[in-house]
């Protein structure tokens, strides 16, 4: 089969950081699903692998997918052949960026009928990181949020897109958004965003004028430029959930205040086969009546077109930049 991977790590302007090779077919294993994929998506954990891992001989990435089931292990007990399935993948098997992939049925959920496949393969990855953060790594009950607030640093990208909706639609949290230009702050509030702060200036001096001091703090990016103002703007016993990999901060200086301090990864419930791995695929199913629903809304932003290794490139290129407003979003190939 067609696939797209690299080679070597490094930047996505190194020759081999997207190469199109031919792959072995996956065979699924008893709980696995093997897919046709339709469409795909680009998240910054691809740059971060592809730039950071060296390869065992050409990898496979991507961690965003939606297609059509082709043929089901002899434990699969949620999906049939034919069925139309949205997910994001694992951290330790071969990716998306190709023409088919098996996936454990327990991280897949049913593609949304309201979006297209590289639409709905724009969703999965996020929508699950915005909801453990929420509700794992937070602890908030849903409808529990009323009189609190969050504080979402970085909230145009592709996680803060869905985690602003998710918190509106389902916390009833106040939510900050920060955001610096005039398209990423229009961004945000179109997702919903009750206040928007700049996070060029100082957070706790934004956060101050607004007269708001939030429970929660959700960083995703930037987290060592913002540390010591979010100690400073947020509650005592507040909560701060990252997603990024700060190098220098004062951990030490969250005791004063007894805050909680957490990070969210995505794969770590298939990485490490936890029994509630079909939590994944309960949510997405939640986020699919969403969005067909009209509760949620696409936080596609960008469409590449048809995988190839061009198009491929000018994806990661554009997140490899730091300023993709919500999903990147490539059509399979063969197209959708």
């Amino acid at each position: 089969m067609k696939a797209l991977g690299y080679s070597e790590r490094g930047p996505v302007s190194a020759p081999n950081s997207v190469v199109e090779f031919d792959a072995d077919m996956p065979v699924p294993g008893t709980r696995d699903l093997l897919v046709e994929v339709r469409g795909v998506s680009v998240n910054p954990v691809d740059v971060k692998v592809r730039a950071n891992r060296p390869p065992e001989g050409t990898r496979i990435l991507g961690f965003d997918a939606a297609g059509i089931v082709k043929e089901v292990g002899a434990g699969v007990t949620a999906f049939e052949p034919g069925d139309e399935v949205f997910y994001a993948g694992e951290f330790t098997r071969p990716g998306s960026n190709a023409e088919f992939q098996a996936v454990d049925e327990r991280l897949a959920g049913r593609k949304p009928t309201s979006l297209n496949f590289s639409e709905a393969a724009g969703m999965p990855l996020t929508s699950i990181t915005a909801w453990e953060m929420l509700f794992d790594s937070f602890g908030i009950k849903e409808g529990d949020g009323d009189g609190e607030a969050i504080l979402i640093i970085g909230a145009a990208g592709g996680v803060g897109s869905i985690l602003i909706q998710l918190a509106k639609k389902l916390t009833g949290l106040t939510v900050v958004a920060s955001a610096s230009r005039d398209d990423t702050v229009a961004w945000v509030k179109k997702m919903g965003a009750d206040h928007v702060v700049n996070h060029r200036n100082p957070l706790n001096d934004e956060m101050k004028a607004l007269g708001i001091s939030p429970k929660f703090v959700a960083t995703l990016n930037q987290t060592d430029k913002h540390f010591d103002a979010i100690v400073d703007l947020i509650k005592p016993r507040g909560h701060i959930a990252l997603i990024d990999d700060p190098q220098d901060v004062n951990i030490g200086a969250i005791k004063l205040k007894a805050l909680s301090y957490s990070w969210e990864f995505m794969f770590a419930r298939s990485m490490f086969q936890t029994e509630d791995m079909d939590a994944q695929s309960q949510l997405l199913n939640r986020v699919s009546t969403m969005l067909d629903d009209g509760s949620l809304i696409s936080t596609v932003n960008k469409h590449c077109g048809t995988m190839s290794e061009t198009t491929l490139r000018e994806a990661l290129a554009h997140q490899e930049e730091g300023s993709a407003i919500g999903k990147t979003v490539l059509d399979g190939f063969g197209g959708t």
